[in-house]
């Protein structure tokens, strides 16, 4: 299993629109081949960070997802509302529970 782990920093005023836009598509990224799970998790400390992690079955599976027309539109919607560059770590589960 691969994961990844992508960190984004929103403007303040633009993350109800963040969240508007990634209800309408997660059900399209969840359905994308490979992908085995998508789940959104925001910072305690700090509202305007969030975290996705995406688990996939492998990481050409991943990839095929980043070259395709939905992520191309997600991430056009998603960059302008960022207030920091965002992060992303690759990894793999070592341990299953």
């Amino acid at each position: 299993m691969f994961v990844r782990i992508v960190k984004m920093e929103f403007q303040s005023e633009k993350i109800s629109e963040f969240l508007k836009n990634f209800d309408l598509v997660k059900h399209k990224i969840r359905n994308s081949k490979g992908c085995q799970l998508l789940e959104l998790y925001q910072d305690k400390n700090n509202e305007t960070i969030f975290f996705t992690y995406s688990y996939w079955k492998t990481e050409q599976d991943l990839e095929n997802y980043r070259n395709s027309e939905l992520f191309k539109k997600v991430w056009a919607k998603t960059k302008i509302l960022f207030n920091a560059k965002p992060e992303a770590w690759s990894v793999d589960k070592k341990v299953i529970l």
